[in-house]
């Protein structure tokens, strides 16, 4: 074996832990949510001070997302990398010192917090415009390329299943006195993991692909189409969407005086257990996806997804937790087959039809786009920030009403992305030059 081949093997590992990664970093917001939650518990809002990490992480992308895509051309894939993993180890150093300040100092360790998730999502963001096509490089593009950002996407949604399994067990009952402390070891390996992927990427030799110097005249912009500004608008409620069915699920299954669970064992451990098989079933959703997306259309996978969608989160307002259904959640202590709210099991099943919906979107709204399609790209990463907006407002909803009436947010989104597939993903205007 060659010494390049060796350094491409290397690169590929690391491409793959930093994969790992941007769902990890993401994902912890919603379960760490819950201890600021639970500090801010005489709040009215305490709710919407939970989801505010995950907000600004999100967030950050809407400063990040084009400038990012920027930054590739100007200093190249490696070294954007490079500034992404160091900016991840300081949002997660940041958050780790929000722990010190203790119960009295709960509100300047919450900003200190807020601040840490928003340089954190800074480097999510560079590291998601940059470990695509920095694998399909590696990989030599074409079906070898294509091959790695499955097998990325695959333990990108396996870590965003097991992270808040983690942290729920880590944190057990939330209480007042529960602080970030009690979540160290999981930044721990966190700094750990982006002080290795740092190491290892600096002393790999990885080459940039060659800029082709052709100029391309833009007369209009990606904006000049309507289906892509629709598209923009379904993408910011997506992700809002994804994020928001199960952190405000988690947020539910641990306040048991509306939930009315009635959970055994490690209550934190349950919910956290009911929201890693939301984004467990994410991951068969994209497996399952994988086969059956090359003999159906975008249009056709968004419309039944959403359709389904609809009906799930509308059951879900409709039962709450008039009735309970048996599903397997870790307890903290081992896996057992647990009474749940119906509606928690009705969230958790959206997972599969979310799975599907963010490369639907994005197929729908390129299409026709032409020269003006990297652009595009852009803006989408930019639209992410929906990720943290429509969870900030669900918890408001919930905070000043109840958790069920909050999922009239989501409900609302899936119906826009329903009319998108339907009506507002047809391509009106074929009268502009994309050549």
């Amino acid at each position: 074996m060659t010494q390049k081949q060796n350094s491409n093997i290397i690169a590929i590992v690391t491409m793959m832990f930093l994969y790992a990664m941007i769902s990890f970093v993401t994902n912890l917001a919603a379960p760490i949510g819950t201890i600021w939650k639970g500090a801010f518990a005489d709040s009215a809002n305490a709710n919407t001070l939970g989801m505010l990490g995950n907000a600004m992480n999100f967030l950050a992308y809407l400063f990040m997302g084009i400038p990012a895509g920027k930054m590739l051309t100007k200093i190249g894939y490696k070294k954007s990398a490079l500034v992404g993993i160091a900016l991840g180890f300081a949002g997660v150093f940041i958050q780790y010192l929000s722990g010190k300040f203790g119960v009295d100092a709960k509100v300047a360790g919450f900003v200190v917090y807020l601040i840490g998730a928003f340089i954190a999502g800074f480097s999510v963001c560079i590291l998601n415009t940059v470990v695509n096509p920095m694998l399909n490089l590696i990989g030599g593009g074409g079906n070898k390329g294509n091959q790695l950002n499955l097998i990325g996407g695959t333990l990108n949604s396996l870590s965003g299943t097991l992270t808040p399994l983690f942290v729920g067990a880590l944190i057990g009952t939330v209480t007042a006195q529960t602080t970030m402390a009690d979540v160290n070891l999981v930044l721990y390996i966190a700094m750990a993991v982006f002080v290795i992927a740092f190491a290892i990427l600096y002393f790999v030799p990885i080459s940039d692909p060659q800029v082709t110097g052709e100029n391309v005249v833009f007369e209009k912009s990606a904006w000049s189409f309507r289906h892509f500004v629709l598209g923009a608008v379904a993408v910011f409620v997506y992700v809002g969407v994804e994020v928001g069915l199960p952190g405000t699920m988690l947020y539910y299954l641990n306040d048991t005086t509306e939930s009315g669970a009635g959970l055994v064992g490690n209550v934190a451990a349950v919910a956290g257990s009911v929201a890693a098989t939301y984004w467990f079933l994410m991951l068969v959703g994209r497996f399952i996806g994988g086969f059956i997306a090359g003999k159906v259309s975008s249009k056709t996978l968004m419309t039944c997804t959403t359709s389904v969608a609809l009906i799930l989160i509308a059951f879900a307002m409709f039962l709450g937790n008039s009735q309970t259904w048996s599903m397997p959640v870790f307890t903290g202590d081992a896996f057992e087959i647990v009474r749940v709210p119906a509606a928690a099991v009705l969230v958790v099943l959206c997972g599969l039809c979310t799975s599907v919906m963010w490369a639907s979107i994005f197929n729908l709204a390129t299409e026709g786009l032409g020269k003006y399609t990297a652009a595009a790209s852009g803006i989408f990463m930019m639209m992410v920030v929906g990720g943290g907006i429509l969870p900030l407002v669900q918890s408001f909803v919930a905070d000043h009403t109840t958790y069920m009436v909050s999922y009239l947010v989501p409900l609302c989104g899936v119906a826009y992305m329903l009319f998108y597939a339907l009506v507002g993903s047809k391509n009106v205007n074929k009268d502009i030059k994309i050549d």
